[in-house]
């Protein structure tokens, strides 16, 4: 049974590479297949059975084996042509066909394991017919006296001895031998019909010569495996042929015996040397599929990472097709391992690869958008406000992803081109701005050291020249446009803390002196009802004014956020103009109480 399966299974590359064009004949006669036609399983069950009920003598293995892959390679066929609908209906009837096949199978088995007993219990018959002639031969050479008279019997004993067939064969070399021996000791007793004897020797002499000559040529066959199993049928000859003289004997043999020793040595080398190359095969295979294997997908974030890791595998794939065959039992289930994990790692990749092209589809949208929206507002004039929302684009410009590559260039180009072209417009637009606060920045800084000159101890000044010129400077100081923002807050500080020093050191009470001339002029037009309605009138929109821009301040005040060292800037500049807004507003009121007193 066990010799059975081997030989079905060494057919496999037969059966799995014969075309489905193609005629099969068995020893019998019958077809398998006609051409163009492949075997049905029931087709390949009834030849197995037919093969079943032959004599087991008659029974060809070969043809057994290829029914054996036939009959799963169209199982395996008919399952992946993907008939689904039938999967259901046909799992009872695939049952049943498997085991009428294995049943058939089976009795095939059993039949070739009894003609293995046989061929087993023949072999031991064998054997002891063989050890009977050899003893025979013994007897007789031992009967010096008669040696002549069982020469004929000899020869007879000789002939049926090579008509009996094999015998086990753990026996085999020892049962030749001992009839070697036998056969040899009979011809050095026997001394009747020297030339006959002689003229035997002389003769297989010849024929053992020629199987050395042909032993030696052996050596230098390039197929070692060929030399191996050529080897093997000289020594099948050599026991057939008889002895040669006595003085021959060992050297013929030793020189056949030194010659076979140096076949059988490269025929070792050469499977120990295939076996340490397929095992250097096998351990390099295994790295490669450890290499690769290490390779995460998940870690692979980006074009450079993925094509990184894509050359490591194509390279990887290279050295596999330059390594040879592994052992037999490792080599397809290392490929197996090793494709497995190409297939997984491009499949990853490809799926990457779309949802980056949607990605980058998605960002060249947003960023084509926020073109449109520069593109929009290249052209405002309203410098600040704009600026703002400009940068705010750039900003949001930064935070959106890559884009097709064929497209960076031409969008970021259009985004910044529209950017650019507002804030050439912007430079344009306030250099002579710029140029303005610088010169009022000088100014301002030439009044602030005159008021500081007043303000210095050694100052003679008198006090009444001081005051006017005090008051000189400071309308001049009001006369004078914005200077630069950075330069705004502390030279307005160092203005206001000079002429606060100032007030105090020339007892200067500035607002007592206007209410006084103020009080004045109403006195002087107090007869005059309508001067004073119309000058009534005129502080009341004056008021009025004052107290919207006040709630405008204040409005502005609540909501106002400082974070910065410009913005507490700001913030201190708000503060101080509501603070003289709400003075402006207690004076208006005062002078209208004034007037209405009048009135």
């Amino acid at each position: 049974m066990e010799m059975l399966d081997h030989d079905a299974d060494a057919t496999l590359a037969t059966a799995n590479n014969t075309p489905d064009n193609t005629t099969e004949t068995t020893d019998s006669g019958s077809s398998l297949t006609t051409e163009r036609h492949i075997p049905t399983e029931d087709e390949l069950i009834a030849r197995l059975k037919e093969i079943a009920d032959l004599p087991d003598e008659e029974i060809n293995i070969d043809e057994v084996g290829r029914i054996k892959q036939q009959f799963y390679h169209v199982r395996s066929l008919a399952k992946s042509a993907g008939e689904a609908d039938a999967e259901n209906a046909a799992e009872t009837a695939d049952t049943d066909s498997d085991t009428e096949f294995k049943n058939a199978l089976l009795a095939i088995k059993e039949k070739k394991a009894a003609m293995r007993a046989r061929i087993e219990a023949q072999q031991l018959r064998n054997l002891e017919q063989k050890q009977s002639i050899i003893n025979e031969i013994n007897t007789m050479s031992a009967d010096t006296d008669n040696v002549n008279r069982h020469y004929q019997r000899v020869k007879e004993l000789q002939a049926e001895f090579k008509e009996i067939g094999e015998v086990p064969q753990q026996n085999t070399t020892d049962t030749w031998k001992a009839y070697q021996d036998a056969v040899e000791l009979f011809y050095d007793q026997w001394k009747v019909n020297k030339e006959l004897r002689d003229y035997d020797f002389k003769k297989n002499l010849a024929e053992k010569q020629l199987l050395i000559d042909e032993a030696t040529k052996l050596q230098d066959e390039e197929d070692v495996v060929t030399a191996f199993r050529r080897l093997q049928e000289l020594h099948d000859k050599w026991r057939e042929t008889g002895p040669v003289a006595k003085e021959f004997r060992e050297e013929i043999w030793n020189t056949f015996k030194d010659r076979s020793a140096t076949i059988n040595k490269r025929y070792q080398e050469f499977f120990e040397e295939r076996k340490r190359r397929e095992q250097e095969n096998e351990n390099a295979k295994t790295a490669l599929c450890e290499k690769i294997e290490a390779i995460d997908p998940e870690q692979l974030k980006t074009y450079g990472a993925w094509n990184k890791a894509t050359q490591e595998i194509i390279d990887a794939q290279e050295s596999w097709k330059n390594l040879g065959f592994a052992s037999r039992k490792t080599n397809n289930a290392l490929f197996s391992r090793f494709r497995a994990t190409c297939d997984r790692f491009f499949a990853a990749k490809a799926e990457f690869f779309q949802n980056q092209k949607d990605e980058l589809s998605r960002n060249l949208a947003a960023k084509t958008e926020l073109c449109e929206q520069a593109e929009a507002l290249k052209d405002s004039t309203d410098w600040k406000a704009t600026t703002e929302r400009i940068v705010a684009l750039q900003q949001q410009w930064k935070t959106i992803g890559a884009v097709p590559k064929k497209q960076s260039d031409a969008v970021w180009r259009r985004f910044i081109e529209a950017c650019d072209h507002f804030f050439n417009q912007k430079k344009a637009a306030t250099s002579a701005t710029r140029k303005t606060e610088q010169a009022n920045l000088a100014i301002k800084r030439e009044i602030l050291a005159e008021l500081t000159a007043l303000n210095a101890p050694e100052a003679s000044e008198p006090r009444e020249k001081a005051i006017a010129r005090i008051h000189e400077l400071r309308a001049k100081w009001q006369q004078t446009g914005h200077v630069p923002f950075r330069e705004k807050e502390r030279l307005a500080e160092n203005y206001r803390e000079t002429v606060r020093q100032l007030f105090d050191k020339y007892d200067i009470h500035e607002n007592r002196a206007r209410q006084a001339s103020f009080e004045a002029s109403i006195n002087d037009m107090s007869a005059d009802r309508q001067k004073l309605s119309r000058e009534r009138e005129r502080l009341m929109r004056t008021y009025e004014n004052r107290r919207a821009e006040l709630q405008t301040y204040e409005n502005n005040l609540g909501f106002f956020n400082a974070k910065t060292k410009s913005g507490n800037s700001m913030l201190a500049d708000l503060q101080h103009k509501i603070q003289r807004i709400k003075t402006d507003i207690a004076d208006l009121e005062n002078k209208i109480k004034l007037i209405d007193s009048k009135l």
